[in-house]
């Protein structure tokens, strides 16, 4: 159960980088890449085409993993019997790694560092397809970053005898030399500070009705860590109960939190993601289900050539909720839109105002409403009528809507404490709650 390589397309579909694949015959990844690109070509809209594309024209059955990033397409070919998700979480931790590296992760930033991107894939992935080291902390004491490297040929005079020489003293002389492989010895700071970001998502499916069918929390603990030495923190919580299904970072002690429902752990530097976890509603709600943070109230009228439409939005919050995105995808033949927006009853013209907006993508065929902040009171209604180059139209029978919440958390998960041990400096922390959600409305 191994990949078999990594493909690293540009926005045309062509490759940019690739794996040896040299147990495979030459036309193995590009028999993947046409696959791909075919089906991105026939998809209907974009975001359709399924993530696991099935190849069907070898001996042996393989497919193409394949997630989307700055328009570019990071492709994990798999065969026979491999675990797709293995192919997903080996992509998903390569381009951490790269957005550690280099920032911003773009067609030029991969071409203008070639040798760096080849390194991390050799490093990372074996020739077997079996993943190695994805920890940056011990990336970094391998492969040196471009910044490094662009300091080290900047101190190398013309008489030294040359970079390997300044490397074997410098900065990569400690590669694997920590006990602790996700923290690095010797990390030392004039200011010692732990932040940490409670990220929540809700996501949910709403029926005709508007009875809520399923809403499903999932949290994640971001944390960035910039501490001396090897600290032992505790981290203590309030109302640990919220927190199920959870998953650790390699750092956490299984035992303490089986135990005492406390996170222990020598952090790694930089940032890393401490925990990820699902909220469990308390035991005497009377549903499973997380109530939906607003409602929508849509009246539709389908006609020949077209339909006419009202979208009410109204939050069901105190908190201020930012960057509402609301998605109707309009069927492949439609032509036009024309909508009115108001607000609490009050007009604010055709193409929108500091309250909301509105836009219709002649190529993808969907119509978006935004309402930067949504208060507590009031409704938002966007009403309209578009256009079909047919007699029946089929529009998409559901809308996407996207939010954000800051400072507020679906579960009101609480730190009580974080206890700091082995170092006897005073450290600064800090804690910030978000929430944001997907939520699939039908009508």
């Amino acid at each position: 159960m191994a990949i078999d390589g990594l493909i690293i397309l540009d926005p045309t579909g062509r490759p940019i980088i690739q794996s040896s694949y040299t147990t495979f015959p030459a036309a193995y990844p590009l028999l993947h890449i046409e696959a791909l690109n075919n089906a991105l070509a026939k998809a209907p809209r974009e975001g359709s085409v399924d993530p696991v594309i099935y190849v069907g024209e070898l001996s042996c059955s393989s497919a193409c993993c394949h997630v989307e990033l700055g328009g570019m397409r990071f492709v994990a070919t798999i065969s026979e019997d491999a675990d797709p998700l293995i192919a997903f979480a080996f992509l998903d931790a390569f381009i951490e790694i790269l957005q550690d590296y280099f920032g911003i992760v773009s067609v030029a930033t991969l071409k203008d560092n070639f040798d760096i991107v080849y390194q991390l894939l050799e490093e990372t992935l074996d020739s077997s397809g079996h993943p190695l080291t994805t920890s940056p902390n011990a990336l970094s004491d391998i492969v040196l970053s471009p910044s490094i490297i662009s300091k080290l040929l900047a101190s190398v005079s013309p008489a030294t005898p040359g970079v390997p020489g300044a490397r074997q003293g410098g900065y990569a002389s400690g590669a694997f030399a920590s006990p602790i492989p996700w923290r690095k010895a010797g990390v030392r700071h004039n200011h010692n500070e732990i932040l940490f970001d409670v990220v929540e998502e809700m996501r949910g499916i709403v029926g005709k009705n508007g009875t809520t069918l399923v809403s499903n929390v999932f949290g994640k603990i971001e944390s960035n860590a910039k501490l001396s030495g090897t600290p032992d923190l505790t981290l203590s919580f309030t109302n640990p109960n919220v927190m199920t299904e959870c998953a650790f970072h390699p750092c956490v002690r299984l035992q303490k939190w089986t135990r005492d429902n406390a996170l222990s752990f020598v952090p790694p530097e930089g940032r890393f993601i401490l925990a990820d976890y699902q909220y469990r509603p308390p035991q005497s709600a009377l549903i499973s289900n997380v109530p939906i943070p607003l409602s929508l109230k849509a009246n539709m009228d389908m006609g020949e050539f077209g339909g006419t439409f009202a979208l009410t939005l109204t939050s069901r919050l105190i908190k201020v909720m930012e960057n509402l995105e609301l998605k109707f995808y309009l069927g492949e033949d439609a032509t036009s839109v024309q909508c009115t927006l108001s607000s609490a009853g009050s007009s604010v013209g055709s193409v929108g105002s500091a309250d909301g907006s509105w836009s219709f993508n002649s190529r993808t065929k969907t119509l978006q409403w935004e309402i930067l902040n949504m208060r507590s009171s009031g409704s938002w209604i966007l009403r309209g009528s578009w256009t079909s180059k047919i007699k029946a139209p089929r529009p998409a029978h559901a809308f996407q809507i996207r939010f954000e919440i800051p400072s507020y958390s679906f579960s009101s998960l609480k730190v009580d404490q974080l206890r700091l041990s082995s170092e006897t400096y005073k450290m600064y922390k800090g804690v910030r709650m978000r929430s944001k959600g997907s939520i699939e409305w039908r009508w």
